[in-house]
C-alpha cells in the first residue's frame, strides 16, 4: 500500500472570497438540505422514541426489539456503501430526491398499519419495514456530503459542519422531543405519520432549491482545496472502480477514519437506541410520568450536538489548521468520561443531564469525521463514496447495539450498559492518535508526539 506523496500547498492554502449572490445561494442550498435531513432523523429516530410502548404493547422482549433495530442499521450499512458510488456517478440532487420519497412512503406505511391495529407478525413485519425505511435514509447522509463538496472551500468545511450540524441536531429535536409531545398527547402511531408528512413537505422543497454545484444554479465552481484538487482535468470525468480503488480504499488516511467510524457507530447507537429504556426502567423517566425530564434528555440531545458540533468544528479550523484527528481525539476522549458518569449516577436529573452532555462528544466526532473529513479525503469526485463508506461502517457497528447489546442487556442489567460502550471511544482515540497531521494536501499518517 502507497501513500500519495506530500504536495507544496501546505497548511496555508486560505479559503476562496465569495459574493454575496454566491453566499445567498448557497444558504438556499444548504440550508434546505439540513431540514431535510432534519426530517430523515425524525423518521428513523421515532423507532428509539416509541421503544418503551411497543415492547409494552407487543410483549417484546429488548433482544426481539433490538432485531427491529438491527434490521435497519444493517441494512442502512450495506446501502450506504453501494449507495455512495451511485450519488458520486448521478449527483446528490437525485439521491436525495430518492430517499426523501422513499422514507416518507415507509413512514406511513407502518403508521397506517398500526393505525388498523396490526397485530399478526409484527416483529418481522417491522423489521422488514424498517430495513426499507433504512435502505432509502442511507442516499440522506451521503447524498447532502456529496452536494456540500462543491460548495465550500476546504478551510470552510470545519465551521460550516458545526453549523450544519445543528440543523442535524434539529433532526434529533423533531425525533426525540417533539416525538416524545406526540407519544404523550396523541396516539402512539402519530410518531410514524408525522414524519412521513414533514419528509414528503420537504422533498417539494428540495425539489425546487437543490443544486449539486454552484454551475448548476447559475455561478462559477469553486476550487474546494481538498484531494480532488489535485487532479485537474480527471477531477471532472465521472467516478469510476479503479479511480476509488487509486484514490480512496487504498488511502491510509481514509481506512483508519473508517476504522474510527465503527467505534463512533457503536458508541453512538449505543447510547440513542436505548437510553429510553434506560431511563424508565433505572430512574424512573418518561414522557408521561416525569415530562420535565424527559424533556431534559431529549433537548439535551439536541442542544448537546449543537454545541459539539460547533465546538469541534470551531476548533478544527481555528486551533488545529483544518486537521480533524486532533479535536476527534479530545472528543473521544470526553465521551468516556460522560460515559463513565452516565453509568455511576444515581439521579433522576443527572442521568437526564448527562445524556446531552454524552451527545455533545458523541456527535462533535460524528459530524467531523463523516461529514468533514469525508469531503476532505473523498475531494468533491468521490465524497459520496467516502461518506458512504465511513457511515456504512458505522452502521454494521450500530447494528451490534441492536440484538447483541439488547441480548446482554436482558441477560445481565443495566448495571453493564455504558461500561460495554466506552472502550469503543477508546479505540477511537488511539486511532485519531495516528493521524494527527493528515490533511488532504498531506496524507502521510503521523503520531502524534
Amino acid at each position: 500500500m502507497t501513500t500519495a506523496a506530500p504536495v507544496a500547498v501546505a497548511e496555508d492554502y486560505s479559503a476562496p472570497k465569495h459574493n454575496s449572490d454566491f453566499r445567498r445561494r448557497r444558504f438556499l442550498n444548504w440550508f434546505p438540505l439540513g431540514i431535510t435531513y432534519a426530517t430523515f432523523y425524525m423518521g428513523r429516530y421515532n423507532l428509539n422514541v416509541a421503544s418503551t410502548t411497543i415492547m409494552s404493547h407487543f410483549a417484546m422482549t429488548k433482544e426481539q426489539f433490538g432485531i427491529i433495530g438491527t434490521a435497519g442499521f444493517w441494512t442502512y450499512a450495506l446501502s450506504v456503501i453501494f449507495n455512495g458510488p451511485l450519488a458520486d456517478r448521478y449527483g446528490g440532487r437525485k439521491a436525495i430526491l430518492l430517499a426523501a420519497v422513499g422514507a416518507a412512503a415507509l413512514n406511513g406505511i407502518i403508521g397506517l398499519l398500526f393505525m388498523s391495529g396490526w397485530t399478526s407478525k409484527v416483529l418481522v413485519g417491522m423489521s422488514l419495514l424498517y430495513a426499507v425505511n433504512m435502505y432509502f435514509q442511507s442516499f440522506g447522509a451521503l447524498s447532502i456530503v456529496k452536494i456540500n463538496s462543491h460548495w465550500f472551500h476546504v478551510r470552510e468545511r470545519g465551521v460550516f459542519g458545526g453549523v450544519f450540524g445543528i440543523m442535524i441536531s434539529c433532526g434529533y429535536f423533531l425525533a426525540m422531543t417533539v416525538g416524545g409531545w406526540i407519544l404523550a398527547s396523541m396516539s402512539w402511531y402519530w410518531v410514524f405519520l408525522v414524519p412521513s408528512m414533514a419528509i414528503a413537505a420537504m422533498f417539494v422543497v428540495e425539489w425546487f432549491l437543490a443544486a449539486d454545484t454552484p454551475k448548476d444554479a447559475g455561478h462559477e465552481n469553486i476550487d474546494t482545496g481538498d484531494a480532488t484538487s489535485r487532479l485537474g482535468a480527471e477531477k471532472d470525468t465521472p467516478v469510476d472502480f479503479a479511480y476509488l480503488v487509486k484514490n480512496l480504499y487504498s488511502n491510509p488516511v481514509v481506512v483508519t477514519i473508517t476504522a474510527a467510524e465503527f467505534c463512533t457507530g457503536f458508541v453512538r447507537q449505543g447510547l440513542m437506541y436505548w437510553f429510553v429504556s434506560f431511563l424508565k426502567e433505572v430512574h424512573g423517566v418518561t414522557p408521561h410520568a416525569t415530562p420535565k425530564l424527559f424533556s431534559l434528555a431529549t433537548g439535551g440531545i439536541t442542544v448537546g450536538g449543537i454545541l459539539g458540533g460547533l465546538l469541534c468544528g470551531w476548533m478544527s479550523d481555528a486551533l488545529f489548521q483544518s486537521r480533524r484527528a486532533p479535536v476527534a481525539f479530545l472528543f473521544y476522549l470526553g465521551q468516556i468520561g460522560s460515559l463513565i458518569w452516565l453509568g455511576r449516577t444515581h439521579s433522576a436529573l443527572t442521568a437526564s443531564f448527562l445524556i446531552g452532555f454524552s451527545c455533545m462528544w458523541i456527535f462533535g466526532v460524528h459530524g467531523m469525521l463523516s461529514g468533514t473529513a469525508s469531503m476532505d479525503f473523498g475531494g468533491t469526485k468521490a465524497a459520496g463514496t467516502a461518506a458512504g463508506l465511513m457511515d456504512g461502517v458505522q452502521y454494521l457497528a450500530s447494528g451490534l447495539t441492536g440484538v447483541l447489546l439488547g441480548y446482554f442487556l436482558d441477560k445481565y442489567g443495566w448495571g453493564i450498559w455504558t461500561y460495554s460502550i466506552i472502550p469503543f471511544s477508546a479505540i477511537g482515540a488511539i486511532l485519531m492518535l495516528t493521524l494527527w497531521n493528515a490533511t488532504p494536501q498531506n496524507t502521510k499518517i503521523t503520531l502524534a508526539s
